[in-house]
This record gives C-alpha cells, structure tokens and sequence, in this order.
C-alpha cells in the first residue's frame, strides 16, 4: 500500500509495477511510452477496466456513450515517481533537454529547460 496517493504499485499483466499514470488516452500512451524507454525505464501498458455503469431500470432508458478506450501506464521499477522525476530533472527527452512540467503535461512541445520551474 502507498503511503500517499503519488506512488501507487499495482500488478499489471502479472508484473509487479509503479503506476505512472491511470485511465490515458491511445495518443497520451503514444508520448509517454518512448520517452520512459528513452530513459531506460520498461514500460507495461495495458486497458484500463471499463467504467461501472449504473443499473438500468424500466424507468430508465439506457444512455448509449461512446466507449472510450483508456490505458494504464506503469514502469516495472518500483522506486520510480513522476512527480519527483520531473521536479528532480531526473528524465531527459530524446533532443537532449530535461523534461519539464509542461513538456511532460504535453503543453509545450520543446522542453524548455532553461528556466528553472520556480522561476516561471
């Protein structure tokens, strides 16, 4: 059990793992996936369970949603958490610059590692 909710380990595929991040898009696996392996981490991902769904009724018309597929993201290393990677600049991008809080929120498409967080 963790101590806090920022490393959570779970069994992925049977594969004892530090959970990087739950219920992710196809494109969120597609940035996340090489840049841990970039950084020498092995990444196991797989489905997220389906949503629960409330119980229908008669009273109740059942609500077709659209299912959206969501992944989980784990590394087999289980000292490893993001939030101390990134703030530690512990990670490093494939161009050569230290991932950042926005490079890894995928809001800026360079890392821009120059400027150090607590001064932006």
């Amino acid at each position: 059990m963790a101590i806090n909710s920022n490393h959570i380990s779970e069994d992925l595929d049977g594969i004892k793992c530090a959970i990087v991040e739950k219920n992710v898009s196809a494109e969120r696996v597609a940035f996340l996936k090489p840049l841990l392996e970039y950084n020498n981490l092995t990444v196991i991902v797989v489905p997220s369970a389906p949503a629960k769904v409330a119980a229908v009724t008669a009273e109740t018309e059942p609500v077709s949603e659209p299912i959206v597929e969501t992944y989980t993201v784990g590394v087999t290393n289980m000292l490893f958490n993001s939030i101390n990677a990134i703030y530690g600049r512990l990670l490093d991008t494939p161009d050569g610059h230290i991932v950042t809080m926005k490079y890894w929120q995928q809001l800026e498409n360079v890392s821009n590692d120059e400027i150090p967080y607590f001064q932006k």
